[in-house]
C-alpha cells in the first residue's frame, strides 16, 4: 500500500464523547488563530497515521495536506467526517477500532484542555499546587484513575529512534513485566515506547489478564512526530511537555528507562531533578536504566554525565541493569511493593502521587526559541535541581528542533539554536549530544541529520 492511499468516510463515536454543543463545534471548526481547528486536525492526522515511519511533523503535515476532518452535528449526537485520511488506519475501509478510540480521545482532550480550561483561564497558573491540580483534572477527565487498584503502572521511557536489537530488548522487558501483572505507560510513539507495550500485551495474554492498561501520554507539539502506536488503549493529550512529564510521575509508580536521544535525556533530567528535592528523599520511586549488552556504553555515558553534572546523590537514585529483562521486572515489582506500603502508610492515593513535591522551575512552560535557549544558565556552581531543570530545557529545545513542526520551522528560518555556559560543562553536553548523533539517536535510521544546535564554549 502506497503512502498516498487515502480513505474518505464518516465515523461514529465510541465511549461517552458523543454530544457536543454548537459552541464546541464552532471552536473545533474555527480556522482562525484563536480556534482549535489546526490543532484538532494535526492531532487527528497523527492518530490516523499510526503506521508512519516518519518522525518529522512538518513532513507529515505536508504529505497529507489534503486531509481534512469535519464534525457532523446531529440531533442524536455527532459524527466525524474524514476526508483523504491515511488508508493504513483502515481495514476494508473501516477504521481500526483502536485507532477510532484514540481519535475520539483526541476530540475529548482538545475540547476539554484547550477549550474549556483555556476559557476559564486555567493556563495562567502561578502556584505549583494549581499546576498539579490541572494535571489531575485532565487525567481524571480522561478516566485514567482506578482508585482501589494497588500501584502497578510502570512508565517506560526511551527513544523513538533505536536499533533493532534495542527494540527487541524493550519487548522482552515488557513481556517480563506483563507476566508479573504490571501495566505500561509510555509516550505512546514508536521504538522504546511501542516495544514494552507489545511485550507486556503477550505477558498479559499468558496470564489471562484481559484488561491490561497501555497508557499513552503525549502533547500536541510531538504527537505528529510520534504517532500513537496501535497497542495504546488509553490515550491522553496533555497541554505541553512540562505537564506531560508531571503526568508521568504522578500517574506512574515506577520508571524504566531504555536507550534514547535528547528526549530521553530530558526525561531522565526531569525525574532526577524532582527526586533531588529534600521533601522527596523518603518517597520510594523505583527507577531503572536498562538495555541489551550493546547499550552498556550508552548508559555508562549517561551515568558519567549525571555524575559530572548533578553529582553522586543523583546517581544513587537509579539502578542500571544490563541485558537482564527478568531482573528489571523483578526490581520494578519489588519497588512497586515498597510504593504500595508507603502509600498505604502515608494515606496517599494509589492512583495519583500527591506526596511528590515538584517545584515551579520544573512546571513552567519552556518555549524553545533562539532567545530562550541562548539565555539558559548552565554552570556547575548552580544547585543540582536548578541545573537539572536548565539541562532539561536545553534537551527539550533540541527535541523541538529535531521533530516538532514549530521547532523545525524556527530552525529553517533562523538557523540552529545556540547554547553557551561554563566551558567544561558545555564540553560534556557536546560530547553527550555528539554520541547521540554518532549512534543515530537524533532521527530515525536512514534519515540525514543536520544538528539543530551549536555548542559554544
Amino acid at each position: 500500500m502506497g503512502h498516498c492511499d487515502t480513505v474518505t468516510t464518516i465515523v461514529n463515536p465510541t465511549g461517552s464523547m458523543n454530544v457536543l454543543s454548537s459552541h464546541e463545534v464552532s471552536k473545533l471548526q474555527d480556522t482562525s488563530k484563536t480556534g482549535l481547528y489546526t490543532l484538532f486536525r494535526q492531532c487527528a492526522l497523527a492518530v490516523l497515521n499510526c503506521e508512519s515511519e516518519k518522525d518529522n511533523a512538518h513532513e507529515l503535515m505536508a504529505e497529507h495536506e489534503d486531509f481534512d476532518i469535519r464534525i457532523i452535528q446531529e440531533p442524536r449526537g455527532l459524527k466525524l467526517e474524514l476526508l483523504n485520511a491515511p488508508a493504513c488506519a483502515f481495514v476494508n475501509k473501516k477504521l481500526i477500532l483502536g485507532v477510532k478510540e484514540n481519535l475520539f480521545s483526541v476530540l475529548r482532550d482538545i475540547l476539554y484542555v484547550f477549550s474549556e480550561m483555556e476559557e476559564q483561564g486555567l493556563f495562567e497558573l502561578n502556584e505549583p499546587r494549581d499546576v498539579t491540580n490541572l494535571v489531575f483534572e485532565i487525567l481524571r477527565h480522561a478516566r485514567a484513575f482506578i482508585p482501589k487498584q494497588p500501584p502497578n503502572i510502570v512508565v517506560c521511557w526511551g527513544g523513538h529512534s533505536i536499533g533493532r536489537e534495542e527494540y527487541l530488548y524493550t519487548k522482552v522487558v515488557g513481556y517480563q513485566m506483563g507476566l508479573r501483572g504490571l501495566d505500561i505507560c509510555t509516550g505512546c510513539g514508536p521504538g522504546a515506547m511501542k516495544g514494552p507495550m507489545k511485550g507486556a500485551y503477550i505477558g498479559h495474554a499468558k496470564q489471562r489478564i484481559s484488561k491490561g492498561r497501555f497508557i499513552g501520554l503525549t502533547e500536541p507539539g510531538i504527537i505528529a512526530a510520534e504517532s500513537p502506536n496501535p497497542i495504546v488503549n488509553e490515550l491522553v493529550i496533555m497541554p505541553d511537555i512540562e505537564k506531560r512529564l508531571e503526568a508521568f510521575v504522578r500517574l506512574g509508580h515506577g520508571i524504566v528507562v531504555f536507550p534514547g536521544g535528547p528526549g530521553t535525556a530530558e526525561e531522565i533530567l526531569y525525574i532526577l531533578g524532582v527526586m533531588l528535592h529534600d521533601k522527596n528523599r523518603q518517597i520510594p520511586f523505583p527507577l531503572v536504566f536498562t538495555g541489551p549488552k550493546s547499550s552498556e556504553e550508552y548508559f555508562q555515558r549517561i551515568d558519567e554525565f549525571i555524575g559530572a553534572t548533578l553529582g553522586k546523590e543523583a546517581q544513587a537514585l537509579y539502578e542500571i541493569i544490563i541485558d537482564d529483562p527478568a531482573a528489571v521486572a523483578e526490581a520494578m515489582k519489588s519497588g512497586l511493593d515498597k510504593v504500595t506500603r508507603f502509600r498505604r502508610a502515608s494515606k496517599d492515593a494509589y492512583y495519583f502521587n500527591w506526596e511528590l513535591t515538584i517545584e515551579r522551575l520544573f512546571q513552567e512552560t519552556f518555549e524553545p526559541t533562539h532567545e530562550s535557549m541562548a539565555a539558559l544558565t548552565l554552570a556547575h556552581d548552580m544547585p543540582p535541581s536548578e541545573l537539572a531543570a536548565n539541562l532539561r530545557r536545553a534537551m527539550s529545545g533540541i527535541v523541538a528542533g529535531n521533530i516538532k513542526e514549530s521547532g523545525i520551522q524556527t530552525i529553517q528560518q533562523h538557523g540552529p539554536f545556540r547554547l553557551s555556559g561554563e566551558p567544561e560543562l558545555m564540553q560534556r553536553i557536546d560530547e553527550l549530544l555528539s554520541s547521540f548523533v554518532a549512534q543515530h539517536r537524533m532521527k530515525l535510521p536512514g534519515s540525514h541529520y543536520e544538528p539543530c544546535y551549536v555548542i559554544e564554549n
